[in-house]
């Protein structure tokens, strides 16, 4: 039988694994784990295949999650919910209103899986609010010896237990996550406004406006100049506070349809994590850097959003406020001088890289930017002894070639 080939989400990554799975449950999991690690062969979990690393590359064994869909079980007097891996984001928000719940905050679009956004740190936006993987306070996953291991408030342990904290940004390295708990909020509407005004106006406001909003962020768009300030607040908390300008957009809804974009669209990003600095130094020298060399080749917008402090092991946001500046380029263009020229001043400004998004870091470069990456790696290799969560990508990320 031929093999099919796997594309991600903007094309700019193609494999072709030698099986595809898709389990329906935990037992089927455990099987096609301990079959996998009995023939020495790789296993790597798939979500929608949206990151632009190539992550979920293998020419061994493909899981998808997607038979793993719905939420099991939620509690709204705890403000929690057992949800199955490979539950789409588009659809996880509508479930979670029947029991009156909500998520803090989603990413700018909705198209991931909610295991595979929180494997790769997915965020929104706003200063108070963290990545979604900081929402995680427990859950399960297999193992690469094929055990069943719950964690966090599933194991009856403290959400800041070291395994919690490293699996909740892991890259699918510590096992296949069979379920995750999350801490929500009360299902609430947002209020989104999109503004248009010049880049100088954001400039000089921005530290009030990430300060007086739930969320806000911008688009600067190169070209012009201009910039598209977006702001999302519970209705009736709206600060005084507001862009001169055009008003592009102004709605008010359930916050899993408001905060998500519509991408119809392919791009290809590269997103920094810097430490928070609302005067923006970094993004000025961006600004300065594109329009300087790469404002006739650059086809879209460069993108601002904050992040409050989280504590997984390998977030990008562990234990700093973060801004992230994310360089966005349409997939028929091409990105890669574009990106290469820009990356040395994220890494300037002491910038960690988006893990599913383009970069060119390995293992010693990463090394320095994690307090904690050797006790992740340490506590990975225990779960994965053979390492069969591991592709070529990951290896040479996290420093195992020769292991």
């Amino acid at each position: 039988m031929a093999r099919s080939s796997v594309e991600n989400w903007s094309g700019s990554i193609s494999f072709t694994p030698q099986k595809l799975a898709r389990p329906g449950n935990e037992r089927d999991v455990v099987r096609l784990v301990r079959r996998a690690r009995r023939r020495g062969s790789g296993v790597r979990p798939i979500g929608s295949g949206h990151s632009s690393t190539p992550l979920m590359n293998t020419d061994d064994v493909l899981v998808s999650l997607d038979r793993m869909s719905g939420v099991v079980e939620a509690d709204p007097d705890l403000g929690r919910a057992s949800i199955l891996p490979g539950t789409g984001l588009s659809e996880l928000g509508a479930e979670l209103e029947q029991f009156g719940l909500a998520m803090e905050n989603l990413g700018d679009v909705d198209y991931q899986t909610i295991a595979g956004a929180l494997g790769t740190g997915t965020h929104g936006s706003g200063i108070t609010l963290g990545n979604l993987s900081s929402t995680m306070i427990g859950g399960r996953l297999v193992t690469g010896t094929g055990e069943v291991l719950p964690f966090g408030v599933d194991a009856g342990e403290d959400p800041s237990d070291p395994l919690a904290r490293a699996a909740q940004v892991s890259l699918g390295t510590l096992g296949i996550l069979t379920s995750v708990t999350l801490q929500l909020e009360e299902a609430h509407e947002l209020h989104r406004q999109n503004w248009m005004t010049h880049i100088d106006w954001v400039l000089e406001h921005f530290d009030q406006l990430v300060r007086s909003h739930r969320s806000v962020d911008f688009y600067w768009y190169p070209r012009s100049d201009l910039a598209q300030v977006r702001t999302l607040d519970k209705p009736g908390q709206e600060p005084d506070l507001m862009p001169p300008g055009e008003l592009k957009k102004d709605v008010v809804g359930p916050n899993y349809e408001v905060i998500p974009n519509d991408r119809h669209l392919k791009f290809e990003e590269m997103e920094y994590m810097l430490p928070l600095d609302t005067s923006l130094e970094a993004f000025r020298e961006v600004r300065r850097r594109v329009k300087e060399v790469h404002r006739s080749q650059v086809g879209w917008r460069v993108l601002v959003r904050t992040i409050a402090a989280d504590q997984a092991m390998i977030s990008n946001a562990q234990h700093r406020q973060t801004m992230t500046i994310a360089l966005l380029q349409n997939h028929s263009l091409p990105y890669e001088d574009y990106f290469d020229d820009l990356e040395p001043v994220f890494r300037e400004f002491r910038g960690r890289p988006h893990w599913g998004k383009k970069h060119s870091l390995k293992a010693p470069q990463l090394r320095m930017l994690y307090p904690e990456w050797a006790d992740f790696q340490a506590l990975r290799r225990d779960l994965d002894p053979d390492g069969i969560f591991l592709n070529d990508y990951l290896r040479e990320l996290f420093g195992e070639e020769d292991r």
